[in-house]
């Protein structure tokens, strides 16, 4: 991936975890640069949230790991004062007020902007006096994202942060980080299952399955690699000679998806496009043969 400082927030190499028998990492390597917005993006059980879990150094790992150019395992304390972390399961106590949330969290992160939070909690329904208790999960990961973003941290890593919420709450969460993101130097590495609404906010990708990256790249640079030609039924059989690594049927005609094969030579079947990165994900992830 590309970076705009020569050394990477990110880097990790041969990375592997096992559960028992469960190869949960198996020799994953990539880099993430500074300033990126990276979408890690897998199925259930492909990885990401041990990804996750070792980059914040939660968890054990075989391999080399760098994060802001620590190791997680030992130095984790120091490495918590430049990173933040929202998961996707809400952790604060349900007797919780809003106004001791902030409280807590200007007490133990020296980084804290408590007026820069409040500020984002007056945009909301959210009142100081309210209990978590009492808040819908939609205003709970309001919150999260009030006491993370106040915080000025160069690295902004979210599992899932938006699972379980309506379209207008997971709108709002991904304009208020995006503005956020141009505001601060910051890098910021996501997991989500809703592919189609974070893809226009990505730099880059990383696609996990079965514990190995199976692609790493700029979203800028998709279109130079990956083709999706959507071919007439008069030309589909000619099309298919070329060895398309993924078909399927679209509205009525079927439509191939090509790595590293020029336009010049597709172009004659059909109409020719870059896929998505939601269809070019289900196309790496099923891999059927067309």
């Amino acid at each position: 991936m590309t970076s705009t400082s020569d050394t990477p927030v990110i880097a990790a190499r041969d990375l592997a975890k096992s559960y028992g028998k469960l190869r949960a990492l198996d020799g994953v390597s990539f880099t993430v640069g500074a300033g990126r917005i990276v979408g890690l993006i897998g199925p259930n059980g492909a990885g990401k949230t041990t990804a996750l879990k070792a980059i914040l150094g939660l968890a054990q790992f075989e391999g080399e790991l760098s994060v802001l150019g620590r190791n997680p395992s030992v130095a984790r304390d120091a490495l918590m004062q430049d990173v933040c972390f929202i998961a996707d399961v809400a952790v604060l106590p349900k007797w919780l007020r809003v106004s001791q949330a902030l409280d807590y969290v200007a007490g133990v992160h020296p980084r804290f902007d408590r007026a820069r939070a409040e500020g984002f909690l007056r945009t909301t329904d959210i009142r100081m006096k309210s209990r978590v208790r009492e808040l819908s999960k939609g205003m709970v990961t309001q919150l999260h994202l009030a006491l993370i973003l106040a915080i000025d941290a160069r690295l902004l890593v979210l599992d899932e942060p938006t699972l379980g919420l309506d379209l207008l709450f997971r709108r709002q969460f991904y304009d208020t980080l995006l503005n956020d993101y141009f505001d601060k130097d910051r890098t910021i590495l996501l997991t989500t299952h809703q592919v189609e609404e974070i893809e226009n906010l990505l730099t880059d990708v990383l696609f996990i399955q079965h514990g190995r990256i199976v692609l790493d790249s700029a979203v800028e640079s998709l279109g130079e690699r990956y083709r999706q030609l959507l071919c007439a039924p008069d030309q589909l059989e000619r099309a298919r000679a070329l060895h398309p690594f993924y078909s399927r049927e679209v509205f009525g005609r079927t439509a191939l998806f090509f790595e590293g094969r020029p336009d010049a030579e597709l172009a004659p079947f059909g109409e020719l496009r870059t896929p998505s990165i939601a269809d070019l994900f289900v196309a790496k992830m099923q891999g059927a043969n067309p």
